[in-house]
């Protein structure tokens, strides 16, 4: 697709939108930032438009795709005002895209949705009605997980298997509510898409950390929890995430725990009064930092990077335990395959 006429700018957009903006007064955003998606973009952007009785705005922010989703998103965006495409020079991961659409939000209300998710028709009126009935800042609704190829497959719930109501969310429950070690891989609170208002985040001057490709989620959930954002969570309305084994949130880079290690200290520096989200923090700080131990390990020995496996090492003592303990698991293994190999001449 040719795209004449755009490149001496920085950030270019395509927009198939009317002269007065596209959607008038639309109720929400719907953000989508899209790698590499033309076999699910379609269908993302699709299920934001069919939402009833809201009046929706997508935004779709394409990171220099190397596929056809410009190209997908620009042929809908001709044909639809209510969708606008942004497009990204270079790739500068999922943190940017979504700001750069926050930035361009019409909106009060605004919502993530990942390029290879879709949602189900009523979902958005559901949590629109949902923040206009109390206080809320912030609305979430527990999400379903489906696998990869199996879109129509039975659906797993994220967070609970039972009712929730109306659960208000402070930032302890939040922080307990993504440690790996009480929810498992994959089903912590940061993965939730809610509905959020944009006057607060505007008010507060909160944005994705845009150095972050892993985590962003929870540390603006996080932020907003600290600058007194009224949160809650209710059950599904019809989010459905579509788990695959080569998705970034499944595959963590040292660098990037490294990012999200830091994110927990940025918020231990701005959480004063609350001892009990403070001990909360430090534990998921630490739990991370063990993560990011053993991938900085990993990367150092592929690399053979003596000093970097040695830096490893560096920290709080049950990190450089977790190292070995982990590294002994390893030998164990290894031991273990050799003696079955040896039986089974």
């Amino acid at each position: 697709m040719q795209y004449s006429g755009f490149f001496d700018e920085k950030i270019f957009i395509l927009t198939g939108a009317s002269p007065d903006g596209g959607a008038a007064h639309p109720d929400i955003t719907v953000i989508i930032p899209a790698w590499n998606a033309e076999s699910t973009i379609l269908r993302a952007v699709q299920s934001a438009l069919d939402q009833a009785d809201v009046l929706v705005e997508v935004i779709v922010v394409d990171d220099a795709s190397t596929d056809e989703t410009a190209t997908v998103v620009d042929h809908l965006a001709k044909s639809d005002p209510r969708v606008t495409l942004l497009c990204q020079p270079e790739n500068k991961g999922p943190a940017a895209a979504r700001n750069r659409a926050l930035e361009a939000a019409k909106a009060p209300y605004v919502t993530p949705l990942d390029s290879d998710d879709f949602m189900d028709e009523g979902r958005l009126a559901r949590l629109f009605d949902l923040a206009h009935s109390g206080p809320w800042d912030v609305v979430a609704d527990d999400l379903y997980k489906v696998e990869a190829g199996s879109p129509d497959a039975s659906r797993d719930r994220l967070w609970s298997t039972e009712g929730i109501g109306i659960q208000p969310v402070d930032l302890p429950f939040f922080v307990r509510g993504n440690l790996s070690a009480l929810h498992g891989n994959r089903g912590e609170l940061g993965f939730l898409k809610p509905l959020i208002s944009k006057t607060f985040l505007d008010r507060h001057g909160i944005r994705y950390d845009e150095e972050m490709r892993l985590g962003e989620d929870y540390l603006l959930y996080a932020t907003a929890l600290v600058r007194g954002a009224r949160f809650c969570l209710t059950d599904p309305a019809g989010y459905v995430a579509v788990v695959r084994p080569d998705s970034l949130s499944g595959n963590h880079r040292a660098r990037d725990l490294g990012a999200l290690v830091q994110a927990d200290r940025q918020l231990l520096g701005i959480v004063d009064d609350d001892p009990a989200a403070r001990a909360l923090i430090e534990r998921h700080k630490l739990e991370t930092w063990k993560r990011w131990a053993w991938m900085r390990l990993i990367e150092a020995v592929r690399t053979r990077d003596g000093r970097e496996a040695v830096a490893a090492f560096r920290g709080p003592p049950r990190v450089g335990l977790s190292l070995v303990g982990r590294l002994m698991e390893q030998a164990y293994l290894r031991t273990a395959r050799r003696l079955t190999k040896r039986v089974s001449r």
